[in-house]
């Protein structure tokens, strides 16, 4: 990973750093734990959600089978906010997420949204009654099947097919260049079209919150511009509520209103997005500067 380092070194032409500046992951971690002692406390990350928290995250333990990942992690973002996970690779950031939505196992604490503890329930659950949805990192299309097959299944879980096709009647009214491809097969979708129609099919069921797990990753720049502008319409227009792990951390402190740092399945660090990315510690070990 490269950081910034001292001036003086060896020249570094290409942005990456120079052997001055680079530093292994686990020097990184190493580094990045001395500030998680002075990790915030609840009523910090109370004030940071506008002190209403929309989505509540207490004391979370959780992991898989018998690795436990989360060390009683606490997480509090407000209605119509967003809110980025960043930290070194295995610090827990996608396990939150898959706590959220119930892919791991849950040891204890509590994940509440709007009140209602939503801790135990199934994904499918989730997703139909507790208005979360889950946008994966991976290419999760259908290739072979239509823009419009493909919204469809993301209404799976509508009441019935007429509802699942006028949602997504609706999501095509809404990004005309979906629309304008609804019968063509998503394997032909460039790859911000392909994210696209991935943020889209989750807002099938008409979620309140999006958890967004590495929105950019093998995008080209232009797309993945095209993919912040879309999520923060989301937000700001439709008031959706958004928790992200993002592989870019710079590019995600931007877009956020809040940031958390986590280092080894425990809140290290927390603020609003521009304060961590002017937070020289935080742009040492993430940031690459």
């Amino acid at each position: 990973m490269a950081v910034g380092g001292e001036t003086g070194g060896p020249r570094d032409t290409l942005g990456l750093g120079t052997i001055d500046t680079v530093i292994s992951v686990e020097e990184v971690e190493r580094q990045a734990a001395q500030f998680a002692a002075d990790a915030p406390s609840p009523d910090t990350l109370r004030a940071l959600s506008a002190g209403d928290p929309f989505m509540r995250i207490e004391g979370l333990v959780a992991g898989y089978g018998k690795m436990e990942v989360l060390h009683g992690f606490d997480l509090y973002v407000g209605r119509g906010q967003s809110l980025c996970l960043v930290g070194p690779n295995g610090a827990g950031k996608s396990t939150v997420l898959h706590s959220i939505y119930g892919f791991t196992d849950i040891k204890g604490g509590a994940i509440s949204v709007n009140g209602r503890d939503v801790t135990r329930l199934s994904p499918n659950q989730k997703l139909k009654t507790a208005g979360i949805a889950y946008i994966l990192q991976d290419n999760s299309v259908f290739p072979d099947m239509t823009v419009r097959e493909n919204l469809l299944m993301g209404g799976y879980l509508k009441d019935s097919p007429a509802k699942a096709q006028e949602a997504a009647d609706k999501v095509l009214e809404k990004y005309p260049r979906l629309k304008e491809r609804h019968d063509k097969r998503a394997g032909v979708l460039s790859g911000g079209e392909r994210r696209l129609l991935e943020i889209s099919r989750a807002l099938i069921m008409e979620p309140d919150v999006l958890l967004v797990d590495e929105p950019s990753i093998g995008l080209e720049p232009r797309f993945i511009e095209m993919v912040f502008e879309i999520l923060a319409d989301l937000q700001q227009v439709e008031g959706k509520t958004i928790i992200m792990v993002e592989q870019n951390a710079k590019k995600g402190l931007e877009f956020a209103d809040i940031g958390y740092v986590l280092v080894s399945g425990q809140l290290a660090k927390a603020g609003t997005g521009d304060d961590l990315l002017n937070d020289p510690e935080v742009g040492r070990l993430f940031l690459g500067g």
